[in-house]
């Protein structure tokens, strides 16, 4: 049954709406998006390269597949702790994940396996024993993120960061309740309370908590999600201003006045670096020998231009977000 949900705000209510960049939001709707095989029209570069190198890794049948069901639905609360500041970090969010209570864990499993029908055989160990199974989870949740997320994150947190400032700026010039009418076509605010559009359950502020978390992300869309789970506050993840821009090729730097500052082979690499890739992969992209591009790489991660993440048995390299900002002032 579908239900038009109203959460009525106090005074109290809406001097607590913050925002929140959440790497763990954006675990769930991309790892289900790679165990779609429909070709989504904005993420589809990101997903052909990253899809071989999940399903290499075996991260396709572990603990995640059987949390996060294929085709939407509910994902267990536990996965999304509410963030204690504006941008936690993954380690962070893990940690509370792992500090989870036992009977919040098996309560959401209980919850995972009405919708399901059953659990599967992870799961089901997880419900026995939370506390030890969980730094299971979060284990592979960490090898997800470094594989999937991590290399691409300076690009995905620059389109979030974009959006909230955006948002801020309404707050800034109109007011809370034209912030909230603005974020989604579902979403209005009624003088009190902001009305839910196409909820399946009820949603008021005794089951919901105080205040209000407005999280940005990259991979929920077109609809939202939520999280009420008192005493946190009801989360609410909605599409990120700008997505479809994500992964369209940048302009091409002005290589001349770059390379006078890094060189014309680090500045070549970091041109390359539009996705991330290999050593292996930019040496046969270049022209570089691979001994040299791992020595330019080496320098440009000592700088802070370049991070490095493990996907299986290779290193893919990416683009810092102060890499971003010196070439997009080099393209201007």
């Amino acid at each position: 049954m579908v239900v038009l949900a109203e959460l009525a705000f106090s005074t109290s209510d809406l001097a607590q709406v913050r925002f929140a960049v959440s790497p763990m939001w954006e675990i769930a709707p991309s790892f289900r998006l790679l165990r779609s095989a429909a070709a989504h029209p904005v993420h589809r570069p990101w997903a052909d390269q990253v899809r071989p190198r999940m399903v290499a890794a075996g991260l396709d049948r572990g603990w995640l597949a059987e949390l996060i069901p294929p085709t939407g639905g509910y994902v267990p609360d536990f996965l999304n702790p509410a963030p204690a500041g504006p941008a936690p970090t993954p380690a962070a969010e893990r940690d509370a994940i792992r500090a989870s209570p036992a009977d919040r864990v098996r309560q959401d499993l209980d919850h995972l396996a009405r919708h399901q029908g059953s659990l599967g055989p992870r799961l089901r160990t997880l419900h026995a024993d939370p506390q030890t199974r969980l730094a299971k989870v979060t284990e592979e949740i960490e090898a997800y993120w470094e594989l999937a997320l991590a290399p691409y994150w300076a690009r995905i947190r620059a389109v979030l960061d974009a959006d909230i400032l955006y948002r801020a700026r309404q707050i800034a010039e109109h007011g809370a309740g034209h912030l909230l009418n603005d974020l989604h076509t579902s979403l209005r605010w009624d003088g009190d309370a902001l009305r839910m559009a196409r909820r399946k359950q009820p949603l008021t502020r005794t089951t919901a908590g105080t205040g209000l978390l407005l999280i940005p992300s990259a991979f929920t869309g077109p609809g939202l999600r939520t999280r009420t789970t008192p005493p946190d506050p009801p989360q609410l993840a909605y599409p990120a201003r700008g997505i479809g821009t994500l992964w369209q090729p940048r302009p091409a730097t002005q290589a001349d006045s770059l390379s006078a500052v890094l060189g014309r082979s680090r500045t070549l690499l970091l041109a390359e670096l539009e996705m991330p890739a290999s050593t292996t992969q930019l040496a046969h992209r270049t022209g570089l020998s691979p001994a040299g591009v791992s020595q330019y790489l080496t320098a440009l991660r000592n700088a802070g231009l370049v991070s490095a993440h493990r996907a299986g048995r290779s290193v893919l390299y990416a683009r810092t977000t102060a890499a971003e900002t010196l070439l997009q002032a080099a393209s201007a």
